[in-house]
């Protein structure tokens, strides 16, 4: 597993419910293009098209064995090699990610910088503190989902 990914973010997946109460804090267009930035061995866009089965799922992972292996498990989805620090977010209604806390200050600084407004960023577990969510609601088996829409903003007395 290459150093860079296991420093992001270790091999961690979505549980398969985890997303399912996502429509109903983010709704998305038939056909919205939603990213799973580091999408692993593919539980992450598993979870994403049970929640958005519409959807033009798109994966994002480092390790070209997790990749392959990615797209073989999830051959709906287009799933490419790549660093999700040096893509661009902005073609996205919405980027999910299973990071670390350690992870996230890079993530807000990208995203205030490429999400176009009304986009949603969504985190699994781990809350950008330097953001006030739009939305959180706890996941079957306890993990938090915190949303985000794009214009971001401070929390509030910040």
């Amino acid at each position: 597993y290459p150093l860079n990914a296991w420093r992001d973010a270790p091999l961690f997946p979505t549980p398969p419910h985890a997303l399912d109460e996502l429509p109903q804090h983010a709704p998305l267009p038939a056909g919205a293009r939603v990213l799973d930035a580091g999408c692993g061995l593919g539980q992450g866009l598993a979870a994403l098209r049970r929640a958005y089965p519409r959807a033009r799922l798109q994966g994002l992972e480092w390790s070209w064995p997790l990749r392959w292996l990615c797209a073989l498990r999830c051959p709906w989805a287009q799933v490419r090699h790549g660093d999700i620090w040096a893509a661009h977010w902005s073609g996205y209604e919405m980027v999910y990610l299973f990071q670390r806390p350690e992870s996230m200050p890079h993530a807000v600084e990208k995203a205030r910088a490429e999400l176009r407004p009304g986009a949603w960023l969504v985190s699994l577990e781990f809350e950008a503190t330097a953001l006030r969510p739009t939305a959180q609601f706890t996941a079957p088996g306890g993990k938090m989902v915190w949303l985000y829409q794009a214009p971001l903003s401070a929390p509030q007395g910040d």
